[in-house]
Parts: structure tokens; C-alpha cells; sequence
């Protein structure tokens, strides 16, 4: 058993440090990150490095990232990190990567395609072909997933019609096995990434049958599943030769972004929600064993042998911010206007800049605003976007809490809480429950390290994370949330729908 957790803390300096030390890394949709933790889950001060970097996007639906380039920033990380002062004190590196990536790759391990994200929605008529052909409500109480653009089968239903030579040769990699091919010579598929492929078994851990017949493929085309507590052997000693500060660490089987954040986040149990808000969004909250009924419209992702991961995720969220910034030229943030009392003249947002997830999978929806007229000022449609980012929380909560009966706190981290607090406001709302703010900086790269902790030193007393404030919902504002929830509904029937 482990011991009470210790005062949470930003940072520590590398002398307060209790070994053993983890490096952690964790590639995201804006960039890659890498940092030291001691034993308790606290940063080490000054061992952190973060390299920028940006999706290729096009109208078409194409959402992806050169897997090359993400190898160089995940060795550059680790040169940075390379410091002689932490002598053998590392004792295993882990990684996490944003979930549902695709590379495909030829018999030497070289990119044959660049590598798809989860926001990829070129293969839409593939989706929707297949929910044709198979039982829907069966794959989903398979698999957990539905069948959706940001899943593996649709996508390799498009690479077999788009590029038929490719798809017959390639082996099928997600970007973190991509990277540690190139770095250790070998590779595994942790659970949970294989699990957010949408062609894993959520009960026995094995790879869906039907799902590869139907996309004609077949296990052998996939890496080997190691649960996130089988740690990897490197495969040649250029890892040591390269970072001596690496010559003693064992590697952790690559987890996906989803399953770190709710970990570091400090949503380890049943009772607790983590709402994830940074480039894309999630609720999610970690179960002991696999629910007996996977909601309509939600997925469940086995994350190890015991655990799965219940929740929903949203493609736009802090994208959504960013598209209003460039596109309104709002320089600063919009603070005093989310705090504000509602108005019944905010249009009403729909907020699907690169598809919809969660609950209702609709892989090609697209924003809809509705209610501006020539008054509607920046402020207002900032406040009716981000009105409409927390009503799409909200379907995904109202899915969810039937199943996770004792998940009586909502803990929000990412980029947008930290960036926007204030929006935590509207978010407890519209949910109509506290929020609290997760302040522990990167607490998806602090996960990993947890993760990886939990082998390595699992009789430590971990850290907690840090928190500010609780996000109460104002009672007077639940009748204007009810009527916006309501009419953002009918509007999508009537328009994602159809």
C-alpha cells in the first residue's frame, strides 16, 4: 500500500528529490514535452523542455503530423534532458501520446503515410459505410468505441481505397510505437493506445476479430499489447550511448494521453470526473473494471488488465478559443465577459470546427452559430462559443452519470482552465455541479510519470496535485442553461442530424 500522499508542490530542486527519478514525456496536439519527477510525482526544477508544434490541417477533413518530426522533438527532449547532475538517479522513462494515432509503416519501420489524429475526418463515407454493413450496438459493446472517422477501421477502409499499395504492405503503429522503434529498436502497444484504436476488445484485451476482417487486415499487422506495468527492454545500447543518463532506465510501454491526464489530474477512482480542456476535451472517469453497459454514445477504453477508462471526448475545445481569437482578433482573454450574467441575446453555438465526438459522432459536423444579429458585438460571440463548448460537456455528462453513480467531483485541468478560469464558471453552470480547477501545471506529463511510479515505487507516498478554486453553479442560472441545452438539441436534430 502506498502512503498518504505529500504537500503538493510546482517544483522541487533535484537535491529534495526522492528517488527513484522518472523522465516523462508527452506528445500533444500544440507540441511535445518532456520533464523529470521524483518518486512522490513532483517536477524537478529545471529538467523541462517543450518543443511547439502544429497539426496539418486542410478542408478536406485532414488532420496529421509528420511522425519524423515528432521523433526528432522526442530526442531533442532528451538531450535537453541529459544532465550529468542526475547521474544514475533515472530509473524509467515513459511516454503518452494524444490518442487514436495512425502511421503506417513498411518492413523497416519507415513512415509509408504521415500520421493521422484523432481529429482526421477523411474517412467519413468509410464510417459511414461500415455502420451499414455491421452491427453498431455490437461493436460498441465489443470494443467500447464506436465506429467513427477517429477510429482505426474507417481509416483503413480510406487507405485501402485512397492508396491500395500502401494499405496491402504496412504494418499499423501509433505514433508512440513509431518513436520508440526509432529510439530503442523495438516496440509494444500499450492497452490503452491500443485500446483507443477502436479494435481491441475491451474485456479480454484481445484484438476485435470482426472489425479486422472487415477492414481486411490482421493481427499480425499490429505491435504485441503490454499492459502499462510491463516495462520494455531497448533493443540495441544506442540509448545509453546516446543519454548516459538513460543507461539504467527501463521503458514504459506508450500510454495514451486520456488515461494520463485523468491520473494526474488526481481522477483515479470512481468518485471523481476528470474534465480535460485543453486543444480537444474530455470527460472521463476511471473505473476498477469494465462496466457491464457501455452509455449510447460513450466509450469505454481498457487502460490495463483491471481498469477502464468511462467517459466521452470533444474534438473543439480550446481550438475552438483559438479560432476565435484569429478569426474576431480578440487580443488578450475575455475574462470579465464569461463572468458575466447570461443574456438571452448570446447566440446560441454550436462548436464543431473539426467534427463532432461525443455523444453524437458526427464525424462531418461542422459550427453552427444562430441568434446574431447586426447588435452582436466580439463579446457576445465569444460568450455564445464557449456557452456552447460547456453544453457539449454536458451532453457527454448527462450520458455519463448513470454509470459512475459516485462521481461526485469534477476535477478540470488543461490548457484552456488554466488560460480561461473563469470558463470553469459557465462549465459548473451548465453541469449543474462543483468544478474544482486543477492549477498542477502539465498534469498529462505528471500522469505518465504516475503511471510509470506506480512500478517503479509503489510504496511512495505520491504528491497531491494542486488545486485552486471550486467553481459552484449560481442556482438562478439553471433555468437559462436548461432552455439553452434544450434548443442547442433540436438545433442539432435538425441540423447535424437531419
Amino acid at each position: 500500500m502506498r502512503g498518504p500522499a505529500v504537500t503538493a508542490t510546482t517544483s522541487i530542486g533535484l537535491a529534495e528529490a526522492i528517488d527513484p527519478l522518472v523522465v516523462a514525456l508527452d506528445v500533444g496536439s500544440t507540441g511535445t514535452r518532456g520533464g523529470v519527477y521524483d518518486a512522490t510525482g513532483r517536477p524537478v526544477r529545471g529538467l523541462r523542455h517543450k518543443v511547439p508544434h502544429a497539426f496539418t490541417t486542410r478542408p478536406d477533413g485532414t488532420s496529421e503530423i509528420d511522425p519524423a518530426q515528432v521523433l526528432r522533438e522526442v530526442a531533442d527532449i532528451l538531450d535537453a534532458l541529459d544532465d550529468s547532475r542526475l547521474g544514475a538517479r533515472v530509473r524509467g522513462v515513459a511516454l503518452d501520446t494524444f490518442a487514436a494515432s495512425l502511421v503506417g509503416v513498411d518492413a523497416a519501420g519507415t513512415a509509408v503515410t504521415a500520421c493521422l489524429t484523432y481529429a482526421d475526418s477523411r474517412s467519413a463515407a468509410h464510417a459511414a459505410a461500415l455502420r451499414e454493413e455491421l452491427d453498431v450496438r455490437a461493436v460498441h459493446d465489443r470494443t467500447g468505441t464506436m465506429i467513427h472517422p477517429s477510429y482505426h477501421a474507417p481509416r483503413l477502409r480510406w487507405l485501402a481505397a485512397t492508396a491500395p499499395d500502401v494499405a496491402r504492405s504496412s504494418s499499423w503503429w501509433s505514433l508512440g510505437e513509431y518513436v520508440y522503434f526509432h529510439l530503442l529498436g523495438t516496440t509494444a502497444v500499450g492497452t490503452s493506445t491500443a485500446a483507443w484504436t477502436g479494435l481491441l476488445d475491451r474485456r479480454t484485451g484481445a484484438w476485435d476479430t470482426e472489425l479486422l476482417e472487415a477492414t481486411r487486415t490482421s493481427p499480425e499487422r499490429f505491435s504485441p499489447v503490454h499492459d502499462p506495468g510491463a516495462p520494455l527492454t531497448p533493443a540495441t545500447g544506442a540509448v545509453a550511448r546516446r543519454w548516459p543518463t538513460l543507461a539504467g532506465a527501463v521503458w514504459f510501454p506508450v500510454v495514451s494521453d486520456g488515461f494520463a491526464s485523468n491520473v494526474g489530474a488526481g481522477a483515479v477512482d470512481a468518485t471523481s470526473i476528470a474534465a480535460a480542456a485543453a486543444t480537444s476535451g474530455a470527460l472521463r472517469v476511471l473505473l476498477d473494471a469494465p462496466p457491464e453497459k457501455v452509455p449510447d454514445g460513450l466509450w469505454s477504453y481498457r487502460v490495463d488488465a483491471g481498469r477502464s477508462l468511462l467517459g466521452g471526448a470533444l474534438n473543439d475545445v480550446g481550438r475552438a478559443v483559438t479560432w476565435l481569437s484569429e478569426t474576431l482578433r480578440i487580443d488578450g482573454t475575455r475574462g470579465a465577459v464569461l463572468l458575466a450574467e447570461p443574456s438571452a441575446t448570446t447566440p446560441l453555438v454550436l462548436p464543431y470546427l473539426s467534427g463532432e465526438r461525443a455523444p453524437g459522432w458526427a464525424g462531418d459536423a461542422r459550427a453552427v452559430l444562430t441568434g446574431v444579429g447586426a447588435a452582436t458585438t466580439p463579446d457576445d460571440l465569444y460568450r455564445g462559443t464557449l456557452e456552447g463548448v460547456a453544453l457539449t460537456y454536458a451532453r457527454v455528462a448527462d450520458r455519463l452519470a448513470p454509470a459512475a453513480p459516485r462521481a461526485d467531483r469534477i476535477m478540470a485541468s488543461g490548457r484552456v482552465a488554466k488560460d480561461l478560469p473563469e470558463w470553469l464558471q459557465i462549465l459548473a453552470d451548465v453541469l449543474g455541479r462543483p468544478v474544482t480547477h486543477v492549477t498542477a501545471r502539465r498534469s498529462t506529463l505528471r500522469g505518465t510519470a504516475l503511471i510509470a511510479l506506480d512500478v517503479l515505487a509503489p510504496g511512495v507516498a505520491r504528491s497531491s496535485p494542486e488545486t485552486g478554486a471550486t467553481y459552484e453553479p449560481v442556482a438562478g442560472r439553471s433555468g437559462y442553461y436548461a432552455d439553452r441545452g434544450a434548443r442547442f438539441a433540436a438545433l442539432y436534430d435538425a441540423l447535424v442530424r437531419g
